[in-house]
């Protein structure tokens, strides 16, 4: 049975988060007590809201209007239920905006347009649409390229970034290597209707240390309900040259924001030599590897994560209330493109 829907319009913060969260005791796999969202509730706190590009983005706000702003992108072919696992931890002082990008989970998903640009364009007409001017920047894998993305081309609209499971592409004098697990291959060749419970979602969706069941489940259910030509489309527009690199190399001096870099060691897409471009690009950055996690540390250890991201962001939080037109450079907002810097939206 749905819980009440009138108070959560009324007091969205923290009746959201009172409903959310619920205590458990895990199993033999952690002896201490861990946090859990009910996923039931977290769907259907979720908002749509149309964008003035014509897209329609779909996102689950929480915590209070007036604390910080925090916008949390998720990865290919995931939503903003990825963040579930971490959200508990983090500090209840934020405003979190959990995003669905496009062509994901309950967002639009157009015949064309799933650049970086695109994506990145899109969390910025969001924030305008939300009144929101300057916001703290989380994204995993695709999301991560979307947040960076974000900060190169809206800087007066960054305050800090924190790139999870990311990348700068490989070194350009690396020689072309095949993956141990070549994704690539195997989305090309997919078919509608795609079955969650297939081995290929098995194995996409397979993390090193133990995760919750449901939660992997609905996961894929909703990564088999996007269109396959989303999937390719992704691949070949985003995933692709984000494994490239000389694109994402070309504009990575843009990124000024104070920068937290975050991997598992054991992440089988983002290895060794994807991390160390992006860690010479961004020579300031904070760098944090989890040993023995994987491709989705958040997921295998979010209380870890979430207190090294809580510490990276709360520094200097007080001065994020004056984060509106008065905390933006007359340079910076001078500069600030009003489309998006590159887009295949004539295609």
């Amino acid at each position: 049975m749905r819980r009440p829907r009138p108070p959560c319009r009324r007091y969205p913060g923290r009746f959201a988060w009172l409903l959310l969260l619920t205590w458990t005791v895990a199993g033999s796999a952690t002896p201490a007590a861990t946090t859990k969202i009910d996923l039931d509730t977290f769907d259907s706190l979720k908002k749509t809201v149309a964008l003035p590009n014509g897209e329609r983005l779909a996102y689950v706000p929480i915590g209070g209007p007036a604390g910080a702003p925090v916008v949390l992108i998720h990865g290919y072919t995931d939503n903003a239920r990825d963040w579930v696992p971490l959200v508990p931890y983090l500090s209840p002082h934020f405003h979190l905006i959990l995003v669905d990008l496009r062509g994901h989970g309950r967002s639009a998903k157009p015949e064309c347009c799933y650049t970086r640009f695109d994506f990145a364009y899109d969390v910025k007409l969001l924030l305008d649409a939300l009144g929101i001017t300057r916001a703290d920047l989380v994204g995993h894998s695709l999301g991560s390229i979307v947040a960076q993305t974000f900060a190169e081309f809206w800087p007066e609209r960054t305050r800090r970034v924190v790139l999870i499971s990311s990348t700068a592409g490989p070194r350009p004098d690396a020689p072309p290597r095949k993956p141990s697990f070549d994704y690539a291959a195997q989305i090309r060749q997919l078919k509608e209707p795609l079955d969650p419970g297939s081995p290929f979602m098995l194995e996409w969706w397979a993390s090193p240390t133990p995760v919750d069941a449901d939660f992997m489940r609905r996961q894929r259910q909703d990564s088999a309900a996007i269109p396959v030509r989303v999937w390719l489309a992704v691949l070949d527009q985003s995933i692709d040259p984000m494994l490239d690199g000389r694109d994402l190399q070309n504009t990575l001096t843009r990124l000024t924001a104070p920068t937290l870099l975050v991997w598992g060691s054991k992440d089988p897409i983002m290895d060794e030599e994807a991390r160390v471009t992006l860690r010479a690009g961004l020579p300031q950055a904070q760098v944090k590897i989890f040993d023995g996690l994987g491709h989705n540390p958040f997921w295998e250890d979010p209380r870890a994560c979430a207190d090294l991201i809580n510490g990276f962001l709360t520094p200097t939080r007080a001065t994020t209330a004056a984060a509106g037109p008065a905390a933006r450079s007359a340079s910076a907002a001078a500069s600030r493109p009003d489309s998006p810097p590159r887009s295949q939206s004539n295609r």
